[in-house]
């Protein structure tokens, strides 16, 4: 099997939790392509006492018979189960053939698709685990699926039998720049960074995604490959990640939707207006669950509290609610429109999302990783033209740090345009925060800054490359 690259640390989690000696009930979860079934089967080489996987979309019947199927395969003998509860039993009456075992290890994949209406699997997950599973410290049964929305509900949050019943959560993300670079590397790939960023861009930090990248052709041909040409892998991947995900997707399709539109975001009564869904609790669960899937973040509008604003950040989805939403029929769509004002205007803007994607290695490239720190959005309520600063650090130390990103494929030059739309920005977020703290304006480019007359109206200078710190 492939070797795993950039999961060290959830590797060393699953160790330990190996080598506990009692009972373990592990929840795994996150983004559909994002590796969870490739890290657990890698971790035990396939080597389970008990294995089965949902099926997406099927019915109450069909999942079921594949849940028998794996019964069956590792050595049931008994009738076949009519429901979950006769089936979970079948399954204790297997483990409890491996008590003499270090680990019986039990896998459940993309297990919110065995939970269909009506069929009663969480109970008798949960009756499973409290009548069979923790009473043998031999146990190690570990859950996996897609729908973060529904291991949240269902077993993180679960008010049943599954009440505090996982011992462990792993929550696996995408993949940051440094560790994409060392996916790369993995690969033999030789990339400059800009070209790893440009790839970031469109398939974000999703191992799979990257997976289908040839390493032997150049970032445009791959692109058209993967979105525009006749056999497009990657055209339908877009209906498959939101329906895997959630039962009903369409609302949620309708959110992100309206979000790309918005590069900074939208609050949630500007969502309500914009999907025309009430701004009640049913638009608050939808807005959590996409949170908890890492498909959009949420983040405040100034230090208030009531400030929020919601984001895109799944870089898969902007790249192709922009350009494949309504696909083009030249099949080198993107190799024929290099460095047009499309593509640039979009590297642009996907490039602040990436800054907003590594705010961690931004405080620390700033030296600010040592001290307390806030971070948050400014929009202005008083001035015309409207002015908007996407991340204010709010620090410790009596100063504010105004962040300033700018995507350029060669070194960045600043006009005296920018410069004095930089220092109105300054103006009115001081004017109108009243702040007492000193402020500092930091540029973060791609390829470094070219030092002018201009320049002077930033104080601190980040790259890329502080990015893949």
């Amino acid at each position: 099997m492939e070797k795993i690259i950039g999961r060290e640390s959830e590797l060393g989690l699953l160790s330990k939790y190996y080598d506990s000696e009692r009972p373990e009930f592990i929840t795994l979860y996150g983004r559909r392509r994002v590796g969870k079934t490739f890290i657990v089967r890698s971790f035990f080489k396939d080597k389970f006492d008990f294995f089965a996987t949902g099926i997406l979309e099927g019915t109450y019947e069909e999942e079921l018979k594949s849940f028998k199927d794996s019964l069956k395969e590792y050595g049931h003998k008994g009738a076949d189960p009519d429901n979950w509860m006769d089936a979970f039993s079948a399954l204790a009456v297997l483990m409890a053939k491996a008590r003499r075992k270090k680990r019986c290890v039990i896998f459940l994949d993309e297990i919110s698709c065995f939970d269909t209406p009506n069929s009663g699997f969480t109970r008798a997950l949960g009756h499973f685990w409290n009548k069979y599973a923790s009473r043998q410290d031999n146990v190690f049964l570990i859950i996996c699926g897609s729908a973060t929305s529904w291991m949240t509900k269902n077993v993180l949050n679960n008010k049943g039998g599954l009440h505090n019943r996982r011992t462990h959560e792993i929550h696996l993300r995408p993949f940051n720049l440094a560790k994409t670079e060392q996916y790369f590397a993995s690969r033999k790939a030789r990339w400059s960074r800009l070209s790893i960023l440009q790839a970031y861009m469109v398939l974000g930090g999703i191992p799979y995604y990257l997976s289908l990248l040839d390493m032997d052709e150049g970032l445009p041909e791959n692109i058209d490959r993967l979105f525009f040409s006749e056999d497009a892998p990657m055209r339908d991947e877009y209906r498959r990640l939101y329906r895997s995900v959630f039962k009903s997707p369409e609302r949620y399709m309708d959110i992100v939707k309206a979000l790309s539109a918005n590069k900074s975001g939208l609050t949630r009564t500007e969502i309500s207006a914009a999907v025309q869904i009430d701004s009640g609790s049913g638009l608050s669960e939808m807005l959590d669950d996409l949170v908890a899937c890492d498909f959009i973040r949420r983040y405040r509008n100034g230090l208030r509290k009531n400030g929020e604003i919601y984001q895109l950040m799944d870089f898969y989805t902007l790249f192709y609610l922009q350009f494949c939403a309504n696909p083009s029929s030249d099949r080198c769509f993107w190799k024929n429109t290099l460095n047009s004002p499309q593509q640039n205007t979009w590297y642009g803007l996907s490039y602040e999302r990436v800054c907003m994607a590594h705010i961690q290695e931004i405080l620390r490239a700033l030296h600010l990783d040592t001290i307390h720190t806030e971070y948050y959005s400014f929009r202005s309520k008083e001035a015309s033209p409207k002015v908007q600063i996407d991340l204010v650090i709010d620090r410790s130390d009596d100063f504010t740090s105004i962040i300033e990103i700018k995507y350029s494929r060669i070194r960045y030059e600043m006009t005296g345009e920018e410069r004095e739309k930089i220092e109105r920005r300054v103006s009115q977020f001081i004017n109108e925060t009243k702040t007492r703290k000193g402020v500092q304006t930091v540029l973060i480019t791609t390829l470094g800054c070219e030092k002018n007359r201009n320049t002077d109206v930033c104080q601190r200078f980040l790259a890329l490359d502080d990015l893949f710190i």
